[in-house]
Formats: C-alpha cells, sequence, structure tokens
C-alpha cells in the first residue's frame, strides 16, 4: 500500500462494531444491565417462566393467561423428534453432546413440513417445534449413550422440568425444576454473541431456519463461547477447598492465566444474570450436604476482587456449572444446556434478520505478498 492509501482501522473479532440494530436485547456492560424487550433480567428471573420469556422474545409483548396457556400448548406438542433423527443419535451415540445435537438438528430439517419456508410465520413455528426438540435430542442422546432408552415426554410437565425428567428419567423436584428454569430463562437471549451472530451470517444467505440454528450450535460448541460452565467445575474441584483458593488465584495472575467464570467480551461490571445463580448454588450446595463447592466459589471471588475495578468480574457461568454438577448432570452436557436454553434467542434473531435482510459480507486487509509473476514449474 502507498503512503497515500487510506488508513484502514481493524476491529479484530468485530469488537465494538455496530453491524445491525435490534429491538429484542438491550445489554449495558458498564452499569451490567440486561433487558429483553425492556424488560429487566431481574424481574424475568424472578417472577416469569421460560415458556412465558418465549413468548416475549418470540412475539415482542408478555402474554395474556389465555396467550400463555395456548403457547405452553404449543411447546408441549411439539415435544416430538422423527424416528430417523433417534437411529442418528444412536449412529453417533459416542460423539460429544454438542456434536450429537449439531448433526441431529441438521437432521430435523429433512422431516419438517416447512423447513424451505422462510415466512415469518413458518419461522415462528420451526422455532416453537426446535425449542421443544433440542431438549429432547440432548436427553435422549445422554439416555441412548449410557445404554438405555429415551424417556418420552411428559405433558403434565413445564418445559424446563420436562427436560430433567427425560434427562434423568425420574421427576426432578420444585427447587430443581424452577432453578433450571431460571436458568433458561437467563440463557435465552444475550446480543450478538458469537453463536448468534453466526446463525444471522446464515440467514444472511437467506439459508432457513434450520441452517442457522445448526451453525449456532456449531459456534457455540467452541471453549471461548459455551465451554466457561464447563471449566469453572473443572477449576472448583481442582481447587477442592476454600482455603486454597487464594493461592490458586495468585498462581494463576502469576502464570498470567485465565480464571474461569471471571471476565466477559461485553461486561465489565458483574454480569447481572450471576446473582440467580449464586442463590441457587447457595441453596442447593446447603440441601445437598455439599456446602464446600459454594464455598470455594465464593472464596474464588474474593480472591478475584483486586481484579474487578479493571472490569474482570464473575460472569453467570461462574456458578452455572456448579448447579448442574449438584443435579448430577455429567460436565459435557453443560454446554448443550446452555444451547437448549439459547434456541428462542437464536429464532428471533434469525427473524430479525429475515425482516430486512442483507448479506453480512466484512473486509479483511490484505498484508500478504507483493504482486508477483507466477513462476512455471519447470523453473521453481
Amino acid at each position: 500500500m502507498g503512503e497515500d492509501a487510506e488508513k484502514i482501522e481493524i476491529h479484530r473479532g468485530l469488537k465494538g462494531v455496530y453491524f445491525e440494530r435490534s429491538r429484542v436485547c438491550y445489554i449495558d456492560g458498564r452499569a451490567g444491565e440486561l433487558r429483553y424487550r425492556g424488560y429487566s433480567i431481574h424481574d424475568l428471573a424472578q417472577h416469569s417462566s421460560f415458556e412465558e420469556t418465549c413468548y416475549l422474545l418470540m412475539k415482542g409483548e408478555l402474554p395474556a393467561a389465555a396467550q400463555l396457556e395456548a403457547y405452553a400448548a404449543e411447546l408441549i406438542e411439539a415435544r416430538k423428534l422423527p424416528a430417523p433423527v433417534y437411529d442418528i443419535i444412536r449412529t453417533v451415540k459416542f460423539a460429544h453432546p454438542m456434536d450429537a445435537l449439531r448433526t441431529a438438528v441438521s437432521a430435523l430439517a429433512a422431516f419438517d413440513p416447512e423447513t424451505a419456508d422462510k415466512s415469518p410465520e413458518a419461522t415462528q413455528r420451526k422455532g416453537i417445534r426446535l425449542t421443544s426438540q433440542v431438549p429432547m435430542i440432548v436427553a435422549a442422546h445422554e439416555q441412548i449413550r449410557n445404554g438405555r432408552e429415551p424417556v418420552a415426554p411428559d405433558a403434565k410437565l413445564g418445559h424446563a422440568a420436562n427436560f430433567l425428567w427425560m434427562l434423568k428419567g425420574k421427576a426432578p423436584s420444585a427447587d430443581a425444576a424452577k432453578l433450571m428454569d431460571t436458568d433458561m430463562i437467563l440463557h435465552a437471549e444475550h446480543g450478538s454473541n458469537a453463536s448468534t451472530f453466526t446463525a444471522r451470517v446464515v440467514a444472511g444467505t437467506e439459508a432457513d431456519l434450520h441452517a442457522a440454528i445448526t451453525a449456532a450450535i456449531a459456534a457455540l460448541s467452541g471453549p471461548a463461547h459455551g465451554g466457561a460452565a464447563e471449566n469453572v467445575m473443572h477449576m472448583a474441584q481442582e481447587v477442592g477447598e476454600a482455603s486454597k483458593a487464594a493461592e490458586y488465584v495468585k498462581r494463576k495472575r502469576a502464570n498470567k492465566e485465565p480464571v474461569m467464570g471471571f471476565g466477559h467480551r461485553v461486561y465489565r461490571a458483574e454480569d447481572p444474570r450471576a446473582r440467580h445463580m449464586r442463590a441457587g448454588v447457595e441453596k442447593l450446595s446447603r440441601e445437598m450436604g455439599q456446602p464446600k463447592w459454594y464455598q470455594i466459589l465464593e472464596a474464588l471471588v474474593e480472591a478475584m476482587k483486586p481484579y474487578a475495578r479493571h472490569g474482570v468480574n464473575v460472569n453467570v457461568d461462574f456458578y452455572a456449572g456448579v448447579v448442574y454438577y449438584l443435579n448430577g448432570i455429567p460436565a459435557d452436557l453443560f454446554v448443550p444446556i446452555f444451547a437448549v436454553g439459547r434456541v428462542p434467542g437464536w429464532a428471533v434473531s434469525v427473524l430479525e434478520q429475515m425482516e430486512n435482510n442483507i448479506l453480512i459480507r466484512p473486509l479483511t486487509e490484505y498484508n500478504g505478498a507483493a504482486p508477483r509473476e507466477y513462476v512455471a514449474m519447470a523453473e521453481r
């Protein structure tokens, strides 16, 4: 490039770049604020249900009682998987659960009657089906890989409770179901994160919803995006005792290694979702006679306080992994559970993308070799 060439400013990872407008999710990273359709995540976590939050995200407003009842009935009716999809899950039963989920969701496109219909109405219906089918896939794979038959869904149970029922084969306690419901609300939507952006890029090519969500699942499977909850549990087990937390943090910081569950690409203050999972960990660890896990996490938070002023605060995944662990859920299912909650967020982002669609095609600045002549094979 010549000296007079226009200077190109590179935003690696598209950090700080606004590529679109959205009416769905508001995030203030400095204040630690998160809102869905204008409603505080704190109000939704404390007073809403996952079904109601799905309706809010997909429809734009909170439902009246009759609307919520009808929507919940649609979700229950959608708890069906084609027999060939179960066969596919059996074929890949030894794959990582995220790989099995990605493969099965992709396969669902072959059996959905509206796969090729990209109208808003059909996309809403497919969003409902996928919201119910993704937890079925995760639970079926868990049963099949352990030599058991999939557990049939229970129409009497809500979305979160039914997921735990299919996953564990026994009815969850009211507290366990409520905590999973809250977890799904907290993970339902989070702006233009890596997997949602991926879904919008795919939708921007005018591909269908199944293609977009398959791609989103692939993006979520990467440890830099979805893997923090699993890594936090490994860290808690490595620390072992609350009294060793300070030394662990000191060693990690000295080696310039990250402490799992701290820091976020968006939040400089504490992740507003974290407090709701913190309360769940405290209660659950006490009830299950394993208070040390909560004590270890709080000791790590205390040891990390000096770094909070630099924006390295606790995030939602810091507590989520221990909640799953205390519920007896295997570590490699932590990220698939994240996906179970995120389906409505991916679907509504695809809907928004389709409203005023444009191909998402950023640029890269070339910094390779200068122009050169092709050299014939004999002369190399």
